[in-house]
């Protein structure tokens, strides 16, 4: 049995972070999906040229793939940790441009708050660092 603060059994860690990763990707795919399936990539590029960003309709189609092909590398577990570091590249500059001017909150004492971005950009951190490569040890 457990000891209260005592560590999780690796093969219990293990699948936890299968969850998280999958659950994770899937919620990014989604977002690509949806923003393709809605025809929602011109509006996105409209949004950054008026931000400033040169090239808007090339940086929202490049984000879009990235949702796309990003989550289908971290379920199948190739490049894992590239493929998170760059989402919460990109949900970190989202939360900035976004999310951070609408307050804490999603919904309940704000509306379109960050803590949902701050809670993605954790746990795709989380990931990263989980299924970074380890370094062998060289030989003495």
């Amino acid at each position: 049995m457990l000891a209260l603060g005592s560590k999780a059994p690796a093969d219990r860690a293990e699948r936890v972070l299968d969850i998280l990763r999958i659950t994770v990707a899937l919620l990014i795919l989604i977002h690509g999906v949806y923003r393709l399936a809605a025809d929602l990539v011109v509006p996105f590029g409209t949004w950054l040229d008026s931000l400033g960003f040169p090239y808007g309709y090339g940086w929202a189609m490049a984000v879009t793939i990235y949702e796309l092909v990003g989550p289908a590398l971290m379920l199948a577990r190739r490049w894992t940790s590239l493929a998170a570091l760059g989402h919460a590249f990109i949900l970190t500059l989202g939360m900035i441009l976004v999310h951070m001017p609408a307050g804490w909150f999603v919904v309940g004492g704000g509306r379109n708050g960050m803590e949902y971005s701050v809670l993605l950009i954790v746990a795709l951190l989380a990931i990263a660092w989980a299924y970074w490569p380890a370094r062998e040890r060289a030989a003495r």
